[in-house]
C-alpha cells in the first residue's frame, strides 16, 4: 500500500493486451526514528490496467497485491542492469476519485467498515 509517484502509462502488447506501468512509494520506518521512502515499479495487466490508467492519478493511495519479477538486461553502455517489478494480481483504489470508483475516506455511520 502506498502513494502513486508517477502518472500511470498504458501501452498495448502486440496481441492487444493492455499494460500499465507506474511507480509506487511506500514508507518505511527506520530504527533511528527517521522515515524512509521505498520506490516500487508496478506492472498492471488487462482490464485492470485500463481501469488504473483511467482512474488513478499521481498522489493517490492504492493497494497492490501480486508477485515479484526480477528482470536483468544489458544496457547501451554494456553494463548489466537489474530491476524488480511487482506484477499485480489485485489493485484496490483507496482514495475516492469522484467517479464512484475506489473507496472513500469519508466515514459512513451505517457501514460496518
Amino acid at each position: 500500500m502506498g502513494r502513486v509517484g508517477t502518472e500511470p502509462e498504458m501501452k498495448y502488447t502486440p496481441n492487444g493486451t493492455a499494460v500499465t506501468n507506474l511507480r509506487l512509494a511506500t514508507d518505511r520506518y527506520r530504527r533511528d526514528g527517521e522515515d524512509a521512502t521505498d520506490w516500487h515499479t508496478v506492472i498492471v495487466w488487462g482490464k485492470t490496467a485500463e481501469a488504473v490508467n483511467q482512474y488513478v492519478q499521481k498522489g493517490q493511495r492504492i493497494y497492490v497485491a501480486g508477485r515479484l519479477v526480477n528482470n536483468t538486461w544489458e544496457g547501451d553502455d554494456g553494463q548489466r542492469r537489474h530491476r524488480t517489478e511487482v506484477h499485480t494480481q489485485e489493485v484496490v483504489f483507496l482514495d475516492s476519485n469522484g467517479n464512484g470508483n475506489g473507496a472513500s475516506d469519508d466515514s459512513d455511520e451505517d457501514s460496518p467498515f
